[in-house]
């Protein structure tokens, strides 16, 4: 379990049960989290949001909370993604 924690460190408790199913070795889930808790294992994922609210100078209003959208073209989003970037001396463009 070690050694494929060390390989695949994004891995937790289900997909590291279905790893021991395919060498052979049946346990439950409850038992492969224990195992990993003893091991002091733990799977890497995103954490909660770093931009969390109330840490900012100044947030900003959402203006459209209590207006009613009753025709088209009265509302309208863009989405800036598509626009070159210059990075570090790099065009990145992101499609």
């Amino acid at each position: 379990m070690d050694e494929h924690y060390l390989e695949h460190p994004t891995e937790g408790v289900v997909r590291m049960r279905d790893f021991l199913l395919t060498l052979g070795i049946l346990a439950n889930h409850k038992r492969v989290r224990g195992l990993l808790r003893l091991m002091g294992l733990m799977a890497i994922y995103p954490k909660r949001n770093l931009s969390r609210l109330g840490q900012a100078k100044y947030i900003k209003p959402y203006l459209l909370r209590d207006l009613k959208i009753t025709r088209p073209n009265q509302v309208w989003a863009i989405d800036i993604t598509y626009i070159p970037m210059v990075k570090a001396g790099l065009l990145i463009i992101s499609l």
